[in-house]
């Protein structure tokens, strides 16, 4: 039995209304290096923002994740279809998928066991691929290190231990698959104070820390920006580098 690390049913809708969108490169780049575009699997696929991106590129997108309430708030699109179901038991038949792809999900998983649901479902020769993005910086010499105080500092005791592989780009994770090269890409947006915020609510190390202390660190955090940011609907550039790593399934 799968123990699921459950950090955001609790919270789908703000995940799906304020949760950052992939370049388009991606979901290209990823179709690329697929051996052909029949099928992709997108494991842990929370609200679906991924999995309509790669329908762009293949015939068919099978978007798994274990939470019900992210699957209720996916974006439907006629060549997605959305099913409950753990990483490491997908349901779906062996030797189906062009393209495993878990995009900000895989250090939630029980790797080896994902790993050998991968070689099972994956054609010969598939691509698997895992991504993810790390805390976002601010264009802001001013604004970024208020940020990068209150994620490290003010929620590091709060942070699920997982959390951390993510901000260390996945470099310490097991990737069993032959690598190949990846391009450089990234995702950006320009978002005003309201909708950084938003964001940041729905941070597992900001719903830990508001149930340990009773009360939400955002506010604080919130007043201590407001002044530094100007008008809160003044809008800045916000980037957030992708850690994707792409390998071969033999």
């Amino acid at each position: 039995m799968t123990s699921f690390k459950d950090h955001f049913s609790g919270h789908a809708g703000d995940y799906r209304a304020f949760r950052p969108t992939y370049p388009a490169g991606l979901a290209a780049a990823l179709a690329d290096a697929a051996p052909a575009r029949g099928l992709a699997w997108d494991v842990g696929c929370g609200n679906g923002q991924f999995s309509v991106a790669l329908a762009d590129h293949f015939a068919a997108v099978n978007a798994t994740d274990a939470s019900a309430e992210q699957i209720v708030q996916a974006e439907s699109h006629p060549r997605v279809r959305y099913a409950v179901a753990p990483a490491e038991d997908s349901g779906l038949p062996g030797c189906c998928c062009d393209l495993i792809v878990a995009a900000q999900a895989a250090h939630w998983f029980d790797l080896p066991r994902f790993y050998a649901e991968v070689r099972r479902v994956a054609k010969p020769g598939a691509a698997a691929a895992l991504i993810c993005y790390g805390r976002q910086w601010l264009d802001d010499p001013v604004l970024d290190p208020v940020v990068e105080r209150f994620h490290n500092g003010t929620l590091g005791p709060y942070w699920p231990a997982d959390r951390w592989k993510v901000i260390e780009g996945y470099r310490g994770m097991e990737f069993p698959f032959p690598e190949l090269p990846a391009p450089p890409l990234a995702m950006e947006a320009v978002w005003s104070l309201s909708r950084l915020l938003g964001y940041m609510d729905t941070w597992s190390g900001v719903k830990a820390a508001t149930r340990a202390l009773g009360r939400n660190p955002l506010e604080a955090f919130a007043e201590e920006i407001a002044p530094l940011w100007g008008d809160a609907e003044t809008e800045r550039q916000i980037r957030r580098p992708l850690t994707v790593r792409l390998g071969r399934v033999g």
